[in-house]
């Protein structure tokens, strides 16, 4: 475990201790393992996050899904219980695990800027480059994994304020244009979106890389001031704040400096949930975003939230998910985020979930041993 060794442990248990397993149905995750399966073999394996999971322990799971097809709910479980053990992730501090979700927006654009459409999506910048122990520069901390390179100078990259009073203004880097600050805001916080333009196509753009400074959350900010009150704060909640205070928009969105940068994709199939971090597409209720720095994509994870009834018409969310994508927030052994899908429906579902949560990985039996 490594780096993080001191902060949890895994606990073996087995399925039947599990609550809310029996009751789950994971028949959906054999196509998105399929794709994963594609991704480690024909592109490149997974990042190997510090507990040492490496894709190749992942493999002789996958492979066995490749020609599974199951017949019932049961079956499908019956195909993790014989090819996998469930280990309880358990904080060290003695505290739960935790959930949030997020979702993919649907905005309006344009593809030229006007009166209206006046925020743009930006391109990573030929400027911008990736940071590593080798270029860099002592005065900016381990965490800033990009930075500028500017006549033969590295240093920090503009922030969002800069970017936002128009330091890539010129460069040809616009995607499209919202009408809304706060939407393209939102984007940023949730690395992915649907691209409505005004003549009827639809775009797809997903994360390509930021800034490279920390990502601070607005909420907190708004916390801490008084203006929301701590049980009060969602997505809907901030954006209620923002609609009502046009005078302090800039400054509070200012307070989170990260800024992220886009791509276009593909829309092959407009129901298929954005790509992400894993390279694979997203499958709504069963994707998972963890700490990529402790957890390796593509493993299975068995969450169960007893508090978090809204997503399941009242009964306490339970349900395996897969490890597939990663974001800013996302810190610790036992921290998830839910992919709720795309559209306002899925931006009202992912908005108020803030849950505790535990937190089961499901080991394939060869990788087990290692942990016992």
């Amino acid at each position: 475990m490594s780096d993080h060794a001191s902060d949890f442990v895994l606990q073996a248990i087995s399925f039947d201790t599990l609550e809310g397993w029996k009751d789950d149905d994971p028949s959906g995750l054999f196509e998105v393992m399929r794709s994963c399966r594609r991704q480690i073999t024909e592109v490149k394996p997974y990042r190997t996050g510090s507990l040492g999971l490496s894709s190749e322990d992942l493999l002789p799971l996958l492979i066995a899904a490749e020609d599974f097809t199951p017949s019932s709910p049961a079956s499908a479980r019956g195909f993790f219980e014989t090819h996998c053990r469930p280990f309880l992730i358990c904080r060290n501090d003695g505290s739960s695990g935790f959930v949030t979700a997020f979702y993919e927006p649907e905005i309006e654009v344009s593809d030229q800027p006007d009166d209206v459409f006046r925020f743009p999506f930006y391109r990573r910048p030929d400027d911008l480059i990736d940071l590593d122990e080798s270029n860099r520069p002592a005065e900016l901390d381990q965490a800033y994994a990009f930075g500028r390179l500017h006549d033969g100078r590295v240093s920090a990259y503009p922030d969002r304020q800069a970017i936002d009073q128009g330091f890539l203004e010129g460069r040809g880097l616009e995607i499209a244009w919202a009408k809304s600050k706060v939407d393209v805001f939102f984007v940023h916080v949730q690395g992915a979106a649907r691209l409505r333009y005004r003549d009827g196509h639809i775009g797809r753009i997903t994360y390509a890389a930021k800034a490279g400074h920390a990502f601070s959350a607005i909420g907190k900010l708004l916390i801490e001031r008084g203006e929301i009150d701590r049980a009060e704060i969602s997505m809907q909640s901030i954006r209620s704040w923002l609609a009502h205070n046009p005078e302090r928009v800039d400054e509070v969105l200012w307070h989170n400096r990260s800024y992220i940068f886009f791509r276009e994709a593909a829309v092959a199939d407009p129901s298929a949930g954005p790509i992400a971090a894993a390279k694979v597409p997203l499958l709504a209720g069963r994707s998972l975003a963890v700490d990529r720095l402790i957890h390796t994509f593509g493993f299975p994870f068995f969450i169960r939230a007893e508090s978090l009834t809204h997503l399941d018409d009242g009964r306490a969310f339970a349900r395996l998910m897969l490890a597939l994508d990663t974001g800013s927030a996302i810190v610790g052994p036992a921290r998830g985020d839910i992919f709720t899908g795309s559209g306002d429906l899925a931006g009202e579902r992912a908005g108020t979930v803030r849950n505790a949560a535990d937190f089961a990985i499901l080991i394939p039996n060869a990788a087990a041993g290692r942990f016992d």
